[in-house]
């Protein structure tokens, strides 16, 4: 039976349409030796505002417990995503920091792969990064970084202390924030009269095209469009002004806000709330479609995952990947399916998957020997996984892959 919340952003009435049940931490990597009695689960549901149309998770899981010293994602790891942030971080040097002392702060650095490229080119910046680990990466590139969380008054310190921002930035961040309100009364605190405002995050549109429900985790608690995001942009005194189609991560949108009034809306804004309006993406039966959807994928996985080791042939996993929990565990997959799963995260190797209680192994374990079989967690990254893999493929190995359907070869 679905349930209701108060929605994160404007208080109307969020109403659940899809559970996936008891989850874990995405990110928590256990060790072998750990006491499975001691993780932490929580009912990972997703539900939509009936008033401002915010996607956004039912049940908040507590930010320490997600971003801390040992959090294991670094931003550099994928070479298509440090050519996207150079040339992210390459646009906005040539479009927005262009004055006589620029500066631009970005919420997330993660370990300062797009602040790099700002860096060496000798603009003013400040990465603000609540998870020391990957703050200290950044910091050793030569990435000026805060250790804490983004929020009012933190941006209002920064503001007294720095002057206002050019640009403010966040990639893969926002979603991850409960405290929305928060954040935007930081960003219009440090926003300089003309500045902007820039993120980046999974597009909804694209989860329900691709039936991707492993984009949804405790990280993403929030799932924006554009219809959504003007909104929550006009509560603040800001205003969508631009938006960007990315093929990153499965499908992303930049969005960029400025203050009300200071800049004319692209028509890329009027053009994509048309598609969606077109697309019906919040309305109740698209979302029963989407759930369908993802009940089918689950119930098409693991028949195909139970008959491959029925016919004995051997079956890996690739990318143990934060959105792998879901699937994982929603789908009831452990290692009488799947034995190990390859990753190149050192700090995930080891280690088993959060829930589902994986062997997570070094990349040289995956050709030692080849499986017959692979299924691509890490299915954001296929092109360039295919690519480094030629020779899995030449031996006879075969892909899985299950967005935006369970297939095989």
């Amino acid at each position: 039976m679905s349930t209701t919340s108060r929605c994160r952003v404007c208080d109307g009435l969020v109403t659940e349409f899809f559970d996936f049940g008891r989850q874990p931490l995405s990110d928590a990597f256990i060790p072998p030796t750990a006491d499975p009695a001691e993780e932490f689960f929580f009912r990972l549901a997703v539900g939509v505002c009936r008033e401002c149309t915010m996607v956004q998770l039912m049940e908040e899981v507590p930010r320490e417990r997600m971003f801390h010293a040992d959090y294991p994602y670094h931003s550099s790891g994928s070479l298509v995503m440090r050519a996207h942030f150079e040339a992210t971080a390459e646009r906005l040097l040539a479009t927005e920091l262009t004055g006589p002392d620029p500066f631009i702060v970005e919420i997330g650095c993660n370990d300062g792969v797009m602040l790099r490229t700002v860096a060496r080119a000798g603009v003013r910046h400040l990465g603000v990064e609540p998870s020391s680990g990957v703050a200290n990466v950044a910091a050793a590139h030569g990435v000026r970084v805060q250790h804490s969380f983004f929020e009012a008054e933190t941006a209002r310190a920064i503001a007294e202390r720095e002057g206002p921002a050019d640009v403010i930035y966040a990639a893969n961040t926002l979603c991850h924030i409960p405290y929305l309100g928060s954040v935007l009364a930081g960003v219009t605190a440090l926003l300089a009269p003309d500045g902007v405002f820039v993120f980046e995050d999974p597009y909804f549109g694209d989860i329900i095209a691709q039936t991707s429900f492993d984009q949804i985790y405790d990280e993403h608690f929030f799932y924006f469009t554009v219809r959504s995001v003007r909104a929550m942009a006009a509560r603040h005194g800001l205003e969508l002004v631009d938006v960007q189609r990315l093929p990153v991560h499965g499908g992303e949108i930049r969005y960029t806000l400025a203050r009300a009034g200071t800049r004319a809306p692209t028509p890329a804004v009027a053009a994509l709330l048309a598609e969606e309006d077109a697309a019906r993406l919040v309305a109740p039966d698209t979302l029963a479609g989407f759930a369908a959807r993802v009940r089918g994928v689950r119930d098409e996985l693991t028949a195909l995952l139970r008959e491959l080791r029925a016919r004995g042939e051997r079956v890996v996993g690739y990318g143990a990947t934060a959105k792998s929990a879901t699937v994982l565990n929603y789908c009831g997959i452990g290692p009488e399916l799947i034995p190990f799963i390859c990753d190149s995260t050192p700090a995930k190797q080891g280690r088993l998957t959060p829930g589902s209680h994986i062997p997570v192994r070094e990349p040289a374990a995956f050709a030692d020997p080849y499986p017959d079989v692979a299924v691509l967690f890490a299915w954001n990254h296929a092109e360039e996984i295919m690519a480094k893999e030629a020779a899995f493929r030449a031996s006879g190995g075969r892909w899985v892959r299950y967005v935006p359907r369970v297939w095989i070869g």
